[in-house]
């Protein structure tokens, strides 16, 4: 069974193989990525992180969901150092950079404590997989060329874990080394897995900021495994990666 709806302006779906109604624990995992995108859209003036951003230090109350993130968002920070940032130059809140790999892999446990064994679900290119999607082979995760949006860099074989891309191609220049506050752009593509999507997300965007010293740095952080593309089309690796359809030459 398959389920789409578009949450944060993008599109997500969920792909469950269990011969089961999946159609409740769908529902509830939608609802986990839409309650987050309330909380933390800074597109939504009523938003916690617009209200917190509006209240600046005049001590407004965070809710045990937004302590959560700072706090993914600060040990990362620490890890990488500085490189991960979730505050801009003005010192507001910027916290892009954990909440959807936070959120889907929040809703990913929605769908695994309904006693859901084989599912993928994909928030917009970054996916969590459990199972197999059928006769006990890995799922396939494509990650799409830097370069081409209809083509694949590649295409991994994941079994429980989390996959996550940064890339420059969806969005521009908009990932920062928090450093200096340079735009980051000494790597094009950063793909990082690990066994949950939080630690995925948070490093493919620290490795992405990092640059080529953040690939092999990713592994002793928490991931399994890291695929990038240097801006003169080098591919650089660390870790672990099978893949179903090795990378292609641009």
């Amino acid at each position: 069974m398959r389920f789409l709806e578009t949450v944060m302006g993008i599109p997500m779906s969920i792909d469950v193989r269990d011969d089961a109604d999946a159609a409740p624990a769908a529902e509830r995992a939608f609802r986990v990525l839409h309650e987050a995108d309330e909380r933390f859209s800074a597109y939504r003036p009523e938003s916690e992180v617009s209200r917190a951003n509006a209240a600046g230090a005049t001590g407004l109350e965070h809710s045990t969901d937004f302590r959560e993130v700072v706090a993914i968002g600060d040990a990362a920070s620490a890890a990488s150092g500085g490189a991960f940032r979730i505050r801009r130059p003005d010192g507001t809140w910027d916290l892009d950079g954990v909440v959807k790999g936070w959120a889907a892999a929040r809703a990913a446990q929605e769908l695994a404590s309904s006693g859901l064994r084989d599912y993928c679900l994909n928030a917009g290119g970054d996916v969590v997989v459990a199972g197999t999607p059928r006769d006990g082979r890995p799922w396939s995760v494509g990650i799409r060329s830097p370069h081409t949006p209809d083509e694949m860099l590649a295409v991994l074989a994941v079994t429980d874990a989390g996959v996550a891309t940064s890339g420059a191609y969806e969005r521009g220049s908009h990932i920062v080394d928090g450093r200096d506050g340079s735009v980051a752009r000494s790597l094009i593509s950063v793909t990082v897995v690990a066994d949950d999507l939080t630690t995925a997300d948070v490093l493919a965007t620290a490795v992405f900021a990092l640059g080529p010293s953040g690939v092999p740095w990713a592994i002793d952080a928490g991931a399994r495994g890291v695929l990038a593309v240097d801006a003169d089309d080098r591919m650089l690796g660390a870790g672990e990666l099978a893949f179903a359809h090795p990378p292609s030459a641009e």
